[in-house]
């Protein structure tokens, strides 16, 4: 993948069960300031807290521009730019920040550049890393095949835009939200809001139909891109609804069939997918009883 292409799928690394978001840049990784202070303070207010660090550290605030660069970063809304620093960038940072945790997480920094280097040389490394994490998260199986196929679906859709001069960041978002107002009657912030997500990755929170349902619309839309050669944004954007249009009509009719809603407020902010899937079987079980 193209180094400056925006990850819509930026992964999620963790450090002492915290989550890190983190992107790749210019071949290596890059984390997201916010979580890295997070992490290390237990701060509710990172942003809030670089402010006073920078205030009080005038040599930290003097070479910000060299240590935080804005990348775009998934998040319950959308792709966002967010401040993010590579490894040489957060070791500075670390300096300033009082944590005894600072020495714990400088070893799984290298940790994690290391891993990088790696997964360079051998890119089925980082799938299974992704696999890991989920399974470490408590994710059952079923549902990481799922997410595993979907990140799979967005890279292939999203190098097609890339191809057909579809800007990045901002234009992506708008084409992924015209998919999503088809498939599912609403944008991924409004998604996002439904759910109670605030930084989340909004698919990390989806069930299985709702990633189903995801995947449908966003292959949809690259066989219609590819079929009708669809080029900049306009046409790209008519491609991108009409995708979704495919999935959407396809969840209505299974909700017809059904009597259910696909669209769920449902969300594994307090409960790993495993669990709740257990509580579900047992219910069902108590129902046929």
């Amino acid at each position: 993948m193209d180094s400056t292409q925006p990850d819509p799928e930026s992964r999620i690394a963790l450090f002492q069960r915290k989550e890190i978001r983190r992107t790749i840049h210019n071949d290596e990784w890059w984390f997201v300031i916010a979580d890295v202070v997070a992490a290390l303070t237990a701060s509710v207010d990172p942003q809030g807290y670089v402010k006073d660090l920078r205030r009080r550290d005038p040599e930290l605030s003097k070479g910000w521009g060299q240590i935080a660069t804005p990348l775009s970063i998934a998040t319950a809304g959308g792709p966002q730019n967010l401040n993010c620093a590579n490894t040489e960038g957060l070791f500075r940072l670390i300096q300033s920040i009082p944590s005894p945790k600072a020495e714990p997480f400088k070893r799984w920094l290298a940790k994690v550049g290391y891993e990088r280097i790696q997964e360079i040389e051998n890119p089925e490394l980082a799938t299974k890393r992704t696999r890991a994490i989920y399974k470490a998260k408590g994710y059952s199986d079923d549902w990481i095949e799922k997410r595993m196929r979907s990140i799979a679906i967005r890279d292939e859709l999203t190098d097609e835009w890339r191809k057909r001069g579809v800007k990045e960041q901002l234009e992506y978002a708008i084409l992924t939200a015209e998919i999503s107002k088809a498939t599912f009657g609403m944008t991924p912030s409004e998604y996002a809001r439904l759910k109670k997500l605030k930084r989340e990755n909004l698919r990390d929170h989806m069930n299985d139909l709702e990633l189903i349902f995801s995947m449908l619309g966003e292959a949809a839309t690259t066989e219609i891109t590819r079929t009708r050669d669809a080029q900049e944004f306009d046409e790209n954007k008519v491609a991108a609804h009409d995708g979704g249009k495919v999935a959407g009509n396809a969840r209505r009719e299974l909700e017809k069939k059904s009597g259910r809603k696909v669209v769920s407020r449902e969300n594994y902010l307090e409960q790993p997918q495993s669990v709740k899937q257990i509580k579900s079987s047992g219910k069902s079980k108590r129902q046929q009883d």
